[in-house]
């Protein structure tokens, strides 16, 4: 069966571009992995009616309400190969060819994380990358930043608005002269003794064999794009301060015309709130692609 739009990838940015689609009566299909990048959060925060709410209820119901709309189909499975056709584009899923006059690439982005033992298994529950997200539920409590590289003096200086700050210098950098007095300035105390492991909540293991408590802990991962389809299409794409993402106009088209992007692929941060708007921004865009040219 031939598509009027396929969206790649069904989480939060997805599920919105296709909701807009749907609601234009339009033949879409979403193909989803099931790798959403928060499904290690207990819990999302920030999004209007939903605040507190765990990740996987807001993504289900959202499945559930789309997929109550008639011209929309879903599909498990990776996609594996997309290019331009002589009527629009075709995409390999799961062995099989599907086309479309559009597409949406809504696959986000995987995180890479510092080699530090014990921060794995904390992830999205008491190691984070998101103040916003994660930061009011410390209660005020100490944290904890891993430092990765100087970029992570962007985190030292936020944090102090969510509770008592230390900078875990962790042989990533060494603060200079202006930036030691920036942290000094916010109240952030710096710790150059490199980490051993996490253990605990969030407990830092030193390796002068001291230990640290902290109410939650933040490091900045490396991003890389969940799928090679934006370079298998010529997209062009953008550096951001932790990886690459797609570039997109206003209407959230890509430099291929016909190709739309949405979410944490096509920004250099987000949330599922950010997500659901660029969505829905990006589903506007297709229809009023399919509507005009």
């Amino acid at each position: 069966m031939d598509y009027e739009a396929i969206v790649i990838g069904g989480s939060y940015a997805g599920l919105s571009a296709a909701l807009q689609l749907a609601r234009a009566r339009r033949r879409i299909l979403v193909i989803d992995d099931g790798h959403r990048r928060n499904r290690f959060a207990e819990t999302s925060h920030g999004f209007l009616t939903r605040d507190g709410e765990r990740p996987e209820i807001i993504a289900g119901e959202a499945r559930s309400q789309l997929m109550a709309y008639p011209t929309v189909d879903w599909l498990d499975a990776r996609a594996d190969d997309a290019r331009k056709s002589d009527d629009g584009f075709s995409v390999t899923a799961d062995g099989q060819e599907l086309a479309a006059k559009r597409l949406v690439l809504a696959m986000g982005v995987k995180d890479h994380l510092p080699e530090v033992p014990g921060l794995l298994d904390r992830w999205g529950k008491s190691v984070f990358h998101c103040p916003y997200c994660h930061g009011y539920e410390l209660n005020r409590g100490q944290i904890g930043v891993i430092a990765v590289s100087r970029l992570s003096m962007h985190h030292a200086l936020m944090l102090p608005d969510w509770g008592p700050t230390t900078l875990l210098l962790n042989d990533a950098f060494r603060p200079e002269t202006e930036q030691a007095g920036q942290l000094a300035a916010r109240g952030v105390t710096i710790e150059e003794m490199p980490i051993s492991s996490i253990g605990g909540h969030a407990e830092i293991l030193l390796q002068d064999g001291r230990a640290l408590s902290f109410a939650g802990l933040f490091v900045l991962s490396q991003t890389e794009l969940a799928s090679p389809i934006a370079e298998q299409l010529g997209c062009a794409l953008e550096d951001g301060p932790v990886g690459k993402f797609i570039r997109t106009d206003m209407t959230q088209q890509t430099s291929v015309p016909g190709v739309f992007a949405c979410g944490d692929a096509a920004r250099a941060a987000g949330s599922v709130a950010i997500s659901v708007g660029d969505g829905a921004m990006a589903g506007a865009g297709t229809h009023r692609s399919l509507m005009f040219g």
